[in-house]
């Protein structure tokens, strides 16, 4: 547990919150309010990041316990995102390595 006695995202909200009451339309050569935006924009998607990757977590779990190697499902998911010529390439080298060492 620890020993701050604050919440941080409690504390983010609240300062987000003061920033909305007393907005400044341009402080030292920055739009406030622009930036803002950009920054709530970020948070947004972060947290829909975080949501995926949850999603995705949740995905591996149900295939590993139909019994699928999930190892070798992020291996094919990482090779779908390759051009052929690319896994052709890589392929012909893993060979190459694979001779070379007796294997």
């Amino acid at each position: 547990m620890s020993d701050v006695p604050f919440d941080i995202d409690d504390e983010a909200a609240a300062s987000r919150a003061r920033q909305a009451a007393a907005p400044e339309s341009n402080v030292g050569g920055i739009a406030a309010d622009r930036l803002r935006s950009i920054i709530e924009r970020v948070e947004r998607l972060e947290e829909e990041r975080k949501a995926l990757a949850g999603d995705i977590k949740d995905i591996f779990s149900e295939a590993k316990s139909a019994g699928f190697d999930v190892a070798t499902i992020k291996q094919i998911l990482r090779l779908r995102k390759k051009e052929p010529s690319e896994i052709e390439e890589q392929e012909t080298l893993l060979d190459i390595y694979k001779r070379a060492l007796g294997m």
